[in-house]
């Protein structure tokens, strides 16, 4: 579909693969797709690459259950998830189990507020964070550093939340050097924690509004990616549409 790989599941079956991860001690890398990241994608040959690299690729966008469908294959609502849906049990998760969770992103600030709040949340949460600007050149001393404290914390699961595309960058170049055992990446999810950010109501994602309230809150910055950014991903669908091969083109 338009050269994505998708992984079609429901939080619930994301968190048990998670886990299934974490037991195993397999490094697994986990990323998402929404309209966003389906534009970038269809620009961006370094974002291609990174995302080749996922293990995981779940859908956070209730219109690409709808492209799924339209490419025939099977979707339902259930299988559209974001971190802000399933992040409350894997922190739930995290603290009954006693695993340890990093946060790679945001200013130092938001993390410490987001963290702070979390841990009161959920008793026994061990969480730390370290802020997401820095220089991200690999072979650059703060990226450098960057990996070996994450590594200094040997997380069994690292949440990288620095913004599309840069969190993908982040994650794809670095996967190899980090002793984490899942890489997610999660967006804004520290922010809303930390409330920099309006919560949007879980309701209006299940109904596939949740852009809408999310560009009224931030219409500045988020103007371009709601109302326009879609245009260009309509127009690459009805190209792929049409160079599709009909059924029974070419039977004799």
């Amino acid at each position: 579909m338009l050269g994505l790989r998708l992984t079609p599941m429901t939080g619930k079956r994301l968190l048990e693969r998670i886990a299934e991860s974490i037991d195993r001690r397999r490094k697994t890398l986990i990323m998402h797709h929404n309209l966003h990241s389906v534009y970038l994608h269809g620009r961006d040959a370094r974002l291609r690459r990174c995302h080749r690299r996922s293990d995981i690729t779940y859908i956070d966008g209730m219109p690409l259950i709808g492209l799924a469908r339209l490419y025939g294959h099977r979707a339902t609502r259930a299988e559209r998830s974001t971190a802000l849906d399933w992040a409350p049990q894997l922190f739930r998760m995290a603290a009954e189990r006693q695993w340890r969770i990093a946060f790679l992103g945001g200013t130092p600030d938001t993390g410490e507020r987001a963290a702070a709040l979390l841990q009161r949340r959920f008793p026994g949460l061990r969480l730390t964070t370290r802020p997401g600007y820095f220089d991200m050149r690999q072979d650059g001393p703060e990226n450098r550093a960057v990996v070996e404290y994450i590594n200094r914390e040997s997380p069994d699961i690292l949440l990288v939340g620095m913004g599309m595309p840069r969190q993908e960058y982040w994650a794809g170049d670095n996967l190899d050097a980090l002793d984490a055992r899942v890489v997610i990446t999660v967006g804004a999810l520290m922010d809303y924690y930390a409330g920099a950010i309006p919560t949007p109501p879980r309701w209006l994602g299940r109904i596939g509004l949740e852009w809408l309230y999310r560009l009224a809150c931030e219409p500045r910055r988020l103007a371009f990616r709601y109302l326009v950014e879609p245009w260009f991903v309509l127009a690459a669908l009805m190209r792929d549409l049409i160079r599709r091969p009909r059924k029974g083109d070419g039977d004799s």
